[in-house]
């Protein structure tokens, strides 16, 4: 056969199949400009293929046979592109609801009674010891300055020294929650 005949056959062919294959697409694919491409592809599919087929072949049918083929292959990358969707809808709604849970369960108080509790603990650990002690007995057990004189083989007014020399390096260590505190 030769070229022009070849494009006169194609051509009547395209004619008269060509709304029925763009029917038979979208009865699969549901969205006419899709249908209207895979049967375009197939015709053009046919024509650049057309050398290579069997002499006993029949064009409308394998033209019909590529459109089945382009509607599986747009319809499984659609099941692909919602499979994916659901996955990222899925995935945002998970970091949503976990960002809105742990947002419930911070206590911001309980945050900075922490916070306070270890710069208090550090800024004692760095105390020479007996600073430290004195501290210790005066707040934690509630001992007042003479009990803890005694106890320690001295003056009240050594007491009260290193008991001001704590609160000094507390009130440093604590500056930037200072106005917290005082609310």
């Amino acid at each position: 056969m030769d070229s022009a005949n070849d494009l006169k056959i194609f051509n009547q062919m395209y004619a008269e199949y060509r709304t029925r294959f763009i029917r038979f697409a979208y009865t699969y694919v549901r969205d006419t400009a899709a249908a209207e491409d895979i049967t375009a592809d197939a015709f053009v599919h046919y024509w650049e293929n057309r050398a290579s087929l069997q002499p006993d072949t029949n064009p409308p049918a394998y033209v019909l046979g590529v459109i089945k083929n382009k509607c599986l292959n747009h319809l499984q990358h659609l099941r692909v592109r919602e499979t994916v969707e659901k996955e990222l809808q899925n995935h945002a709604e998970w970091e949503l609801r976990t960002r809105v849970e742990m947002l419930e369960a911070c206590n911001p108080e309980e945050l900075f009674v922490a916070e306070i509790q270890d710069i208090v603990k550090h800024t004692l650990a760095k105390l020479p010891a007996r600073t430290r002690q004195i501290f210790t007995m005066s707040r934690n057990e509630n001992m007042p300055y003479n009990e803890i004189a005694t106890k320690t083989n001295m003056t009240p007014k050594g007491v009260e020294f290193h008991i001001s020399k704590a609160l000094k390096a507390l009130r440093n260590s604590l500056k930037d929650y200072m106005t917290i505190l005082f609310l």
